[in-house]
């Protein structure tokens, strides 16, 4: 785990896990995960062009680049352009600006 990607690090930075076990190996932990949809572990190739741009952008915004491609996904899934991503951002700031 790295300070830089979770904002609760150093909360938790002296716990030990050398013990811990995975969710699969404790039932009452996989039944909730599995009831809450959870995340997905999966394997992808992507472009190393694309993959550099969201790199360079998490390390622009602080984040975590697996984040930020999922919630590219969220959005291509929801139907959302970048266009109407733009959109939504302009009306945010306009707003609250």
């Amino acid at each position: 785990m790295s300070n830089n990607s979770d904002p609760l690090f150093d909360q938790y930075a002296d716990l030990d896990f050398a013990d811990a076990k995975p969710v699969a190996q404790v039932p009452a932990l996989a039944r909730l995960q599995a009831e809450q949809g959870g995340k997905s572990r999966i394997t992808m190739r992507v472009d190393n062009t694309v993959l550099a741009a969201f790199k360079a952008r998490a390390a622009l915004t602080g984040g975590s680049y697996q984040t930020l491609i999922n919630e590219a996904l969220r959005q291509f899934v929801a139907g959302q352009t970048l266009a109407d991503v733009v959109r939504e951002t302009i009306r945010h700031e306009l707003r609250t600006g």
